[in-house]
């Protein structure tokens, strides 16, 4: 059943001068939550209907159906699409890297299988899809190593992500295409981030910008981290965009699942962190061009089943019935004062 919703400002109008406002979204969140989606939203995201195993579970066979049920509500409602995601070492099918024999394919196979999904799913929605998440979270989270071992980096070595921007440049050269990473304000991460991106802008690689995933809780990371990435990436000449915000109410480390509500605090701390985070945004607005939360409400969020199966989060700006919680005011009387 779909949730009517109050008429409190919109968020795509709260910020209309400052980035595109985006929620994650799924081919039944579409239904349910349209009255919010299309009140305070003006860009979407697939969550999960436009990656590799969604689209292309078969070499010979591409499944499109949700995926071009989210575009079609998108130009329904005049939003734009970010599309997620191309390259991936995760939900992509296996058939991808191995022949018949269960064999890793050659480097030559592996690129002419990656060369023809991008051109079919990205030419597919060219005109509807302004930006494109083309590789996705491709560097190691510790250590010194920059790359994470998967089978892109098996067959391919580094040379992979190149490939993928140039293929999608290809597909479609006015899209803008994205390098996109969660952990990207630790500055560990930051940096091997930055190392990579600058080594393809280096070799005249087609990238546009970087996503920023923002997959954040109230404790971490600080708002000077979040202000370090922002301003090492901006530096490197690139748009920078939130992709995947929501501001989890635990510890990543934290593993207690009894909770059936938030804790009396929990609520207004997290209104506490959105309205800093969003003061921040504002600031560079100028190199920031959206930002998109991974998800509408909290009625359908990813978290309440990670990292700790069957419990139940809380990390967006609208409650379960699509009611606005005090993030959403503190963040929204912000934007108010700010533009006085």
């Amino acid at each position: 059943m779909n949730v009517s919703v109050p008429a409190e400002s919109a968020l795509k109008d709260i910020f209309a001068e400052d980035f595109h406002i985006g929620a994650a979204v799924s081919s039944k969140t579409i239904k349910s939550q349209e009255s919010l989606l299309t009140h305070h939203f003006n860009s979407i995201t697939a969550e999960n209907e436009m990656k590799f195993a969604s689209v292309h579970p078969e070499e010979e066979l591409y499944t499109f159906e949700e995926a071009d049920q989210i575009v079609d509500f998108a130009r329904k409602h005049g939003m734009a699409v970010r599309g997620h995601t191309l390259v991936w070492h995760n939900q992509t099918t296996d058939w991808l890297f191995r022949d018949k024999q269960n064999q890793l394919v050659s480097k030559a196979v592996l690129y002419e299988r990656i060369r023809s999904h991008i051109q079919t799913v990205v030419g597919r929605y060219k005109g509807d899809i302004y930006a494109w998440d083309v590789v996705n979270e491709v560097i190691a989270d510790d250590g010194e190593q920059l790359l994470r071992t998967s089978s892109w980096t098996e067959i391919a070595g580094d040379e992979f992500i190149a490939k993928a921007f140039e293929y999608a440049h290809a597909a479609d050269p006015n899209a803008l295409l994205f390098y996109n990473d969660y952990n990207e304000s630790h500055p560990s991460k930051r940096d091997k981030i930055y190392t990579l991106v600058k080594s393809l802008l280096d070799r005249g690689v087609p990238i546009h910008g970087i996503g920023l995933q923002a997959h954040w809780n109230l404790f971490n990371p600080s708002l000077d981290d979040i202000r370090a990435a922002i301003e090492k990436y901006a530096s490197l000449g690139l748009q920078l965009q939130l992709t995947e915000l929501d501001v989890s109410v635990f510890r990543f480390e934290d593993k207690r699942a009894d909770l059936t509500e938030p804790e009396p605090g929990m609520l207004e701390q997290q209104a506490e962190f959105y309205e800093a985070v969003f003061k921040l945004l504002k600031e560079y607005s100028d190199v920031i061009s959206a930002v998109t939360f991974w998800g509408a409400a909290d009625d359908h969020t990813w978290l309440s089943d990670f990292p700790v199966r069957g419990r139940k989060n809380w990390p967006l700006l609208f409650d379960e019935r699509h009611r606005p919680k005090p993030a959403y005011y503190r963040v929204a009387a912000l934007a108010n004062h700010l533009r006085r």
